[in-house]
């Protein structure tokens, strides 16, 4: 295999690596999971301040935007391999020190556990990018699909730890889950160490400019529909355990309910490349668009505990077309020698996206309640329908 050969693009080995690469996003996003259940309710019991309770989810996503520069470093430089396990290290450093946050009853502390947090599910958020790297042309959208699949597993297994081991070591509620959650990304390494990943790309004498490649027409739709996509999931999800709270339901129904989304966000992962396939990138993400104003709609009908499971259902599914769809629009923007720099910039601008909504959550909640806050995505979904709309995917 020459030095440019990523891994063998056909065959077994092709379908092997992307299963290695479903368990790996399946154990990374086991965490993140977890974390969208409790975070919200740790910060609200940590802080005296409740409008900054979301401020550790928000830190956590403001940590996965700046990873995005450094994890494009060390994948250009050292390939896939290196910089994943970088981000599965930053996963089990983070749950340590959200564990020693509650242990000490330190809202510092416990905000300071989300920046090396951060850090691993930025990285994490490339196993998409590498199973379209080691799939063929043709395989590619099932194959992003399947890995990001990999949160079925993870929508399974991490509200239910939280679930089940809230309670190991009363009173320090969520001790013990980040405890168990810290030894996801070490099997994850495990994993690592057999799955044929790409290895650091050519470097180009005369490399395009970022900025050349982010003012293409397809990288623009694709950013867009992906920040709009995640943005949104994010501040509904974040505020929903909150708003769950103060209508009186506990810890396990708010768990319940984050599973059932998180499910909703990645079984459809076995099936949304077959529908790219058929019907096209554009009206997959266009689905996903009406899904989200679904949940919005849904969100709005009442607070039992059926209107917040189904709304939340309705965001996960239009989470997932909108971002598959988005994240193969992206696969089609740039060369092959371009993809580092086009991956990085992508996701500064998604998860920069992503620290705003969940910073903002807190705040929107707290002042204008949960009626309001459903309300103001609407417009950011109605710009997203009308450029993916308009605008047809091309590389330049």
């Amino acid at each position: 295999m020459s030095a440019t050969t990523a891994v063998p693009a056909t065959g077994a080995a092709m379908r092997r690596n992307v299963r290695l690469l479903f368990f790996c996003q399946a154990l990374m996003n086991s965490a993140v999971v977890g974390q969208a259940t409790m975070g919200a309710l740790i910060g609200y019991s940590l802080v005296e301040n409740k409008a900054l309770a979301t401020l550790p989810m928000a830190l956590q996503m403001a940590a996965t935007m700046a990873a995005s520069i450094p994890a494009g470093m060390v994948f250009a430089r050292l390939g896939r391999r290196a910089g994943f396990l970088l981000g599965a290290t930053g996963s089990f450093l983070g749950s340590l020190t959200f564990a020693f946050g509650i242990w000490e009853a330190s809202f510092l502390i416990y905000c300071l556990g989300a920046i090396p947090a951060g850090l691993g599910f930025g990285i994490a958020q490339h196993y998409r990018f590498a199973a379209a790297e080691v799939a063929t042309p043709d395989y590619r959208p099932r194959a992003i699909a399947l890995v990001m699949a990999g949160g079925v597993m993870a929508a399974a297994l991490g509200p239910e730890l939280v679930k089940h081991s809230k309670d190991l070591f009363a009173p320090f509620l969520f001790l013990g889950t980040y405890l168990i959650l810290a030894v996801m990304p070490l099997v994850c390494m495990a994993l690592l160490s057999v799955v044929a990943l790409p290895p650091a790309p050519p470097r180009a004498a005369n490399a395009t400019p970022v900025m050349e490649i982010v003012a293409r027409p397809a990288f623009l739709t694709a950013a867009l529909a992906g920040a709009v996509a995640y943005g949104v999931m994010n501040l509904l999800m974040t505020s929903t355990p909150l708003e769950m709270m103060l209508c009186g339901f506990g810890v396990p129904a708010s768990a319940t309910v984050i599973q059932a989304h998180a499910v909703s966000m990645f079984a459809p992962g076995f099936v949304t490349g077959r529908l790219i396939g058929r019907f096209g990138t554009r009206p997959v993400i266009m689905a996903g668009v009406v899904l989200n104003a679904a949940c919005v709609g849904l969100a709005l009908m009442g607070k039992e505990f059926h209107h917040f499971t189904a709304a939340l259902v309705a965001l996960g599914l239009g989470w997932n077309l909108m971002f598959t769809g988005a994240t193969t629009l992206l696969a089609e923007a740039h060369s092959p020698a371009e993809r580092v720099r086009a991956q990085t910039a992508n996701d500064f601008i998604v998860f920069g996206t992503v620290a705003c909504t969940a910073f903002g959550s807190g705040l929107l909640h707290a002042a204008g309640g949960w009626f309001v806050l459903n309300l103001l995505v609407l417009p950011a979904l109605a710009f997203a329908l009308w450029r993916v709309s308009r605008r047809p995917a091309r590389l330049a």
